[in-house]
């Protein structure tokens, strides 16, 4: 097992980091402070260890992930909508329909698979078991629901070659493995892939030898498995509550990680700030939306 090391960012601290991706078209990090809203950019500085901040977008509501779109701008998902963000405008792109009974819900975490479909979960703000599901918005803006009665959608990310899905429903305590098909953005045969008894499986992503990182929430670690689900590496952050993971930088291979002070105990130092660490790894390019189709529906 090798153990490692986070080092602690610069950039203030938020309440609820999430989703952070990297875009390769500014040489940016970006990720999202959930309740405040906001949609954070920094450089990543030449020894990989630090975030020098660039700016923020205040969207106004939640905001609960952030994905590149193949047009330049970028998608993003806030409490029950699908905004396209670009030279500072917001466009509704779709809203989910989600039903009329009392149970507040909203948008979690989000990522473009390998052809440019964004998926998309939800969670109840209560977190009520069942009351959630995971979505499929499609380059053309149509919406379709992949799985229902989920708890808390999290953890999205596929193997090199496409053909597995990760994902957490993180009250389980598992990341789950599944055939994926790229043709039709759809999946099955879901199986165990890794188990966290002792934290709720977070944000992930996956490297290029098919290595799955794992924030796991509560642990205060990201945790790497290899494709068969054995583990391989820990990374000690600090604060419990770690959000999210991925690998940034022109060479992919610096790991930057989120946390969140909502929901620590005792105000723990460094909750809700960004963390870095270089696991020895490169990660795979970020997918983007392929969102064309909505660019050219606009322009007409």
């Amino acid at each position: 097992m090798i153990e490692l090391r986070a080092d602690r960012c610069s950039p203030t601290p938020g309440r609820l980091c999430e989703g952070p991706v990297w875009d390769d078209r500014t040489d940016e990090v970006l990720w999202v402070d959930i309740p405040a809203g906001h949609i954070h950019r920094a450089a990543l500085s030449h020894d990989g260890v630090e975030l020098e901040y660039r700016s923020t977008v205040e969207v106004g509501k939640r905001v609960s992930a952030v994905v590149p779109c193949a047009s330049g701008g970028v998608i993003a998902t806030a409490v029950d909508t699908f905004l396209r963000i670009d030279d500072g405008a917001i466009t509704e792109v779709a809203a989910l329909s989600l039903p009329d009974d009392g149970i507040r819900r909203r948008l979690n975490d989000a990522k473009a698979d390998p052809s440019g479909r964004l998926l998309a979960g939800t969670m109840s703000e209560d977190e009520i078991a069942g009351t959630a599901a995971l979505y499929r918005l499609d380059p053309d803006g149509a919406l379709s629901t992949l799985r229902q009665d989920v708890t808390i959608s999290n953890g999205l990310g596929w193997s090199p070659d496409g053909s597995t899905l990760y994902y957490a429903d993180s009250p389980t305590h598992r990341v789950d493995a599944f055939d994926y098909d790229s043709a039709t953005g759809t999946f099955s045969g879901g199986r165990t892939f890794a188990e966290f008894p002792d934290g709720l499986p977070d944000g992930l992503t996956v490297d290029t030898q098919g290595f799955v990182w794992v924030a796991v929430w509560g642990a205060g670690q990201v945790r790497a498995f290899d494709p068969a689900g054995r583990p391989h590496a820990v990374i000690d952050i600090g604060p419990s509550q770690v959000s999210s993971c991925a690998f940034v930088g022109r060479d992919l291979d610096v790991l930057v990680i989120t946390t969140a002070a909502t929901g620590s105990a005792n105000e723990e130092q460094d909750a809700g700030r960004l963390f870095t660490c270089r696991p020895g790894v490169t990660g795979l390019p970020t997918n983007t939306y392929s969102d064309a189709k909505l660019v050219s529906n606009h322009d007409n």
